[in-house]
């Protein structure tokens, strides 16, 4: 009697569910949703290469670039996808819609906003920058204030990474020479369109990016009061609103900084099963426009509007 061939557990030696194996799988149904923005915004900017510029696809395609960068976010704390290829596809992809090298989220979020949780420690604190402040102003300069801060902080990383894993420092010097080999080439192509579809918008989503810690911390509380283990949780504020569905519930952020490994649809329960109610109330705002137009409109002229920090005055 010939041997019987048996295949491996899981049916591997069948082609058919070999080839399935190797298809790209999402780790949650959920992030489709992230999968439309990522197309959406190249084609957005396609379309108006070609055809002209066009108002509502332009607005469109700025509020994409929000979306991009909420999505850099998660893909960076929790990978998209389940295979490794995947997602340094992914991560190259982000890199040229972003405008900027994905790998940056490690050593200014992960590694430092994280670690420290706005507390003194944070390289990039609000309250580092000309005091505790919420305004206008401090809202508008954050992200080049924080950019300034930031990046001797990934040349040092990088430094490390060079010197003790040589493979990994390739990978970023890779995602440098997509983002700028893309800029080149489009400005190279029709340098006008390139500014006007391509490389304002991507500074218009690493602005709203950065500006987005000011949002979430400014007039919080980043004293280790803030951060108590089993009671109050005031190092961050949580917005409510309707934005959440559309920018992946980054408004939910102190269950997000709890969790920072959760995927972002979990984020709702969380924050309302586990955090909301230690949080203090002035930090559980309703709608992120409201709140801006409130603090950053109303509050410059009639100080009822403005916030109030929550640092104890030792700190300030």
């Amino acid at each position: 009697m010939p041997p019987i061939r048996r295949s491996p557990p899981g049916g591997a030696g069948r082609p058919g569910v070999r080839r399935a194996d190797r298809l790209p799988r999402l780790r949650h149904r959920s992030d489709w949703q992230s999968l439309l923005y990522l197309v959406a915004l190249p084609a957005l900017a396609a379309w108006q290469w070609i055809h002209g510029f066009h108002l509502l696809l332009y607005a469109l395609m700025l509020f994409l670039t929000l979306g991009i960068g909420v999505i850099h976010h998660n893909h960076t704390h929790l990978r998209m996808w389940r295979g490794r290829r995947t997602n340094r596809a992914t991560d190259l992809w982000i890199t040229l819609l972003q405008g900027h090298p994905s790998f940056v989220f490690w050593p200014a979020h992960v590694a430092n906003h994280h670690r420290h949780r706005h507390g003194p420690e944070d390289v990039a604190r609000t309250y580092r920058f000309g005091g505790d402040t919420n305004h206008l102003l401090g809202y508008l300069l954050h992200p080049l204030q924080a950019a300034w801060v930031l990046y001797p902080l990934f040349l040092r990383w990088l430094a490390r990474l060079h010197r003790h894993q040589p493979g990994a420092f390739r990978y970023c010097m890779a995602q440098y020479a997509v983002w700028l080999g893309s800029w080149a080439l489009l400005l190279a192509l029709d340098w006008r369109k390139a500014l006007l579809f391509v490389i304002v918008p991507q500074l218009h989503g690493l602005h709203w990016l950065l500006a987005t810690n000011y949002l979430q911390h400014a007039h919080a509380d980043g004293s280790a009061s803030g951060r108590q283990p089993q009671g109050r949780l005031n190092y961050a504020r949580n917005f409510e609103g309707w934005l959440n569905p559309l920018l992946f519930n980054i408004g939910l952020h102190t269950a997000h900084h709890e969790h920072p490994h959760a995927h972002w649809s979990e984020l709702r329960g969380l924050h309302h099963a586990h955090y909301r109610a230690r949080v203090d109330p002035a930090l559980n705002e309703g709608g992120l426009v409201p709140y801006m137009l409130r603090v950053f409109v109303l509050g410059s002229v009639l100080p009822r509007y403005r916030s109030r920090s929550l640092m104890p005055a030792t700190t300030h």
